[in-house]
């Protein structure tokens, strides 16, 4: 094993890695007040208390599921092209990563979804 190729699985698999541990954080709580710096921040999450927290719970389920999938689907493609030359592992990892931000943006929209429906659009709760 090269040291270039495992730079490159390193960086292949970060963005899975950054979901499964904001996932983690993200489902356990949220963060402590609604902010423009950090979390979740979509019109409808930053509402009030109720939806902010709400919205943290489902995402970060939804990105533990998503992240844990991509990390185990993310190595395939990595030990395939082991022993490859570095132009070929530069390729992999590369479309790996535009791969990988496809199902993190795509994992923001059960969320507003989940919050459309529990949620009115003032943030109060549908009885």
């Amino acid at each position: 094993m090269n040291g270039y190729w495992l730079y490159m699985l390193i960086t292949s698999l970060m963005i899975p890695c950054i979901m499964i541990v904001f996932g983690g954080l993200f489902r356990r709580k949220a963060p402590k007040n609604i902010n423009i710096w950090y979390g979740y921040r979509t019109q409808r999450s930053m509402k009030n208390e109720d939806t902010w927290a709400f919205a943290h719970r489902h995402l970060g389920r939804t990105w533990l599921i998503v992240g844990a999938v991509m990390h185990v689907v993310s190595v395939i493609p990595m030990i395939a092209v082991l022993g490859k030359d570095e132009d070929t592992v530069s390729v992999v990892s590369l479309v790996l990563l535009v791969v990988q931000l496809i199902p993190m943006i795509v994992s923001l929209i059960p969320t507003e979804r989940a919050l459309r429906q529990k949620f009115d659009e003032n943030g109060n709760r549908y009885e």
